[in-house]
């Protein structure tokens, strides 16, 4: 819950006051009245007054446990501006502006839900990380009836096939293809399955096959 304190028409420019805002933020209650106790500023003053009044209101209209809150946020706004003047020289004068801030101080008790909050996602974070660390699940090739995770150990070199690159050869390592005797021996809806997977243009399966065939007479 947010509880605020509003300081109207403070005698001191906005940015003198900022200077002491910036130094509160996000502090818990007694450590930012201590800091503002031991500093010889007339805006720490002006702070401690406002902090003071709205720790008395979450105290005793909104009966809030002191020690749970914070300085959510200080602001400093610009007031209306008091315009005077000094008489200098030969009758001219200069200006004295008189400027005012409006100074504005949340307190809440939030912080803690946040914190609870956070430990309740803490368990959901541990198990994302346990299923990226988890291995991947064993890829499943249909077509050729193949079950792995990685090309096997043994396997022959299918860049050797006309049209087959290293990128097209690594696809087909993946879709559990990785010997020439398994192209020799391929049906022509077993090569269209494999098509349909890694997209072999511009092979023909009649050359395909009778290639992979006389590679592994010569491999033997």
């Amino acid at each position: 819950m947010d509880v605020t304190s509003t300081y109207k028409f403070a005698r001191i420019s906005a940015r003198k006051a900022r200077d002491v805002a910036r130094e509160i933020q996000g502090l818990p209650v007694s450590e930012a009245l201590d800091l503002l106790n031991f500093t010889p500023r007339k805006g720490a003053e002006l702070f401690g007054k406002t902090l003071k009044t709205a720790l008395a209101d979450a105290e005793n209209n909104f009966e809030l446990a002191v020690d749970g809150l914070y300085v959510k946020s200080a602001i400093v706004g610009e007031g209306p501006t008091f315009k005077r003047f000094k008489a200098r020289a030969r009758g001219s004068a200069s200006a004295i502006m008189k400027r005012t801030s409006h100074i504005t101080v949340v307190l809440s008790d939030d912080e803690v839900v946040e914190k609870a909050e956070k430990k309740a996602k803490a368990p959901k974070k541990a198990e994302k990380k346990a299923e990226k660390a988890a291995p991947k699940a064993e890829k499943v090739d249909e077509s050729a009836d193949v079950a792995y995770d990685s090309a096997p150990a043994e396997s022959d070199d299918l860049k050797k096939l006309t049209g087959v690159g290293p990128k097209l050869a690594e696809k087909l390592n993946a879709a559990g293809v990785t010997t020439y005797e398994q192209i020799a021996n391929w049906s022509e809806d077993d090569f269209n399955a494999v098509n349909e997977q890694v997209s072999m243009k511009g092979i023909e399966f009649d050359s395909l096959v009778a290639e992979a065939k006389t590679l592994q007479e010569e491999s033997k």
